[in-house]
């Protein structure tokens, strides 16, 4: 009995299109085409509502990285608006990948739900917005993923609790999360997809896996532990501007992580029968051979 779900990877492009529809597009295509990705992921803000006004107005804290003169602006250089993000489903329908996008604040939450994407993720950051999580579980149908990093036990239950008093937790989806840019491997601590499973496996959808660290071995490592669901940030050019490319995978990376995921898919079973048909001309070879 085959006992692991499918490998599903979600390419996080987030806001590695530097603000440019042409690079988002490129993006998409190329986790497809050439990485076999499952999904792409944009983020959503509405920053006015999400910074207050001093955040908004004051400079980025690595003004390199920074595409405007205050964070805030920096910011709306970054965002697209909904009409950009259904050119973008309507870019990823017609190639035949996912497309999502997490969603910060409530204004963001209502703009996605009008495209009616398959799931919505909401980042560990905003994962305690509970006018946010309401709203969604009224009057969002789709899945609801949900990363765990800077959340505590007793808040990851009162999360899952939220989604079963809305009778909306088989729609959940629970990413074990660390948060960092990068994460050194020691802080990834992947046991805790253990303690996801044993707690929640039957109150959710899925277990998944976030990840901010270097390589993927690791993520390799969070799908037999049981997490079916990888989600990993991507770009075309590690070196860009940004705060996000220095921890995400390159097209390369992510090709050979699907990869290994559906390799690694393919191996984890039980043998069927003792002996297995492509061992028995070895048997007869070398089994009987006189010591």
């Amino acid at each position: 009995m085959d006992t692991y779900k499918p490998p599903y990877v979600i390419a996080e492009i987030g806001c590695n299109h530097k603000g440019d529809m042409d690079i988002a597009k490129e993006l998409i295509k190329v986790a497809k085409i050439f990485c076999n990705a499952n999904a792409v992921k944009f983020q959503k803000r509405n920053n006015k509502e999400l910074l207050t006004e001093e955040q908004y107005n004051q400079p980025h804290p690595n003004p390199a990285n920074s595409y405007g003169n205050t964070y805030g602006e920096h910011r709306e250089y970054l965002e697209f608006d909904v009409s950009q993000h259904q050119e973008l489903k309507t870019f990823c329908e017609d190639i035949g990948i996912d497309y999502s996008t997490s969603v910060w604040d409530l204004t963001s939450a209502r703009e996605i739900t009008s495209l009616n994407p398959n799931f919505i993720k909401i980042p560990s950051a905003c994962n305690n917005n509970v006018k946010m999580l309401e709203w969604l579980c009224e009057n969002y149908h789709g899945e609801l993923h949900i990363s765990t990093g800077m959340t505590s036990k007793d808040e990851i239950d009162d999360l899952v609790n939220l989604f079963k008093k809305h009778k909306r937790n088989k729609d959940l989806v629970l990413y074990n999360c660390t948060s960092g840019y990068p994460v050194p491997f020691e802080y990834v601590c992947l046991l805790d997809i253990n303690l996801l499973i044993e707690k929640y496996k039957n109150d959710v959808k899925h277990i998944g896996f976030s990840g901010h660290h270097l390589g993927i071995a690791v993520d390799i490592a969070a799908y037999t532990l049981g997490a079916n669901i990888i989600e990993r940030h991507y770009t075309l050019d590690r070196t860009w501007k940004g705060t996000d490319h220095a921890a995400s995978l390159e097209p390369m990376g992510l090709r050979k992580l699907t990869r290994d995921l559906n390799a690694v898919y393919k191996a984890l079973k039980f043998k069927n029968q003792d002996i297995l048909p492509i061992e028995q001309e070895q048997r007869k070879k070398l089994k009987n051979q006189k010591a």
